[in-house]
């Protein structure tokens, strides 16, 4: 039986996207494929600007979860704890590090079992299981992605290698396509730089980490 790693679970307001303001369970999975999330390893790592703790299952509401029923039923507690409900009409961003290292169709069904929907934050360079009700992918520049189609890409802006530019990704299959500035000691600069961009291509919108700016998690 496979055993989940759950860095940690917490309901807020999703923050990001076309499902901002949406109430959420976060469900971050530790692991990527893309850094260890050590920093000794960062200036060797494919992505070298994450801002997330992923490492270990030390996180609240974190730990190893045997079996997707168990998992299943771990979210539904974090879900109840903080709204009062059942999983009905609930929804879980499964998110990471990178989750599709671990988020199955097994987890999937056993959350859609208890009434939830089910959406990921992926970097896009592993297949995303068909059974997912929203699908967002966040590129990284010297990283291949796979998947190509979704409901939403989220491209973190600037970046500055030639492959991770806006254009190399809005012939893509997605419904939605944002630009969000990169979060970094140049972010006055950063927003700036989207805002222009999307607004002299209208195809793309701006994303802001609206959960940052109201101080949830």
């Amino acid at each position: 039986m496979k055993t989940y790693s759950v860095k940690e679970a917490y309901v807020t307001l999703q923050g990001e996207g076309a499902q901002t303001g949406r109430a959420a369970v976060f469900l971050r999975f530790a692991g990527c494929n893309l850094w260890s999330g050590l920093e000794r390893d960062r200036e060797t790592a494919v992505c070298k600007f994450c801002d997330t703790d992923f490492v270990g299952t030390d996180g609240e509401n974190g730990g190893k979860f045997k079996g997707a029923e168990a998992l299943a039923d771990h979210v539904v507690s974090v879900w109840r704890e903080k709204t009062g409900e059942s999983g009905a009409q609930g929804y879980v961003v499964c998110t990471g590090g990178e989750p599709l290292l671990q988020l199955d169709e097994a987890a999937i069904a056993a959350l859609h079992a208890r009434g939830f929907e089910v959406g990921v934050e992926t970097n896009g360079t592993l297949p995303a299981p068909s059974s997912l009700d929203w699908v967002c992918v966040s590129p990284k520049a010297n990283s291949e992605i796979v998947q190509l189609r979704g409901n939403e890409l989220k491209l973190v802006y600037p970046q500055t290698e030639t492959e991770a530019q806006p254009d190399r990704f809005a012939a893509l299959q997605f419904e939605h396509f944002f630009l969000q500035p990169k979060d970094d000691n140049r972010q006055a600069e950063n927003i700036a730089a989207a805002a222009d961009y999307c607004m002299k291509h209208p195809k793309w919108r701006l994303s802001l980490q609206t959960h940052k700016l109201i101080g949830l998690p």
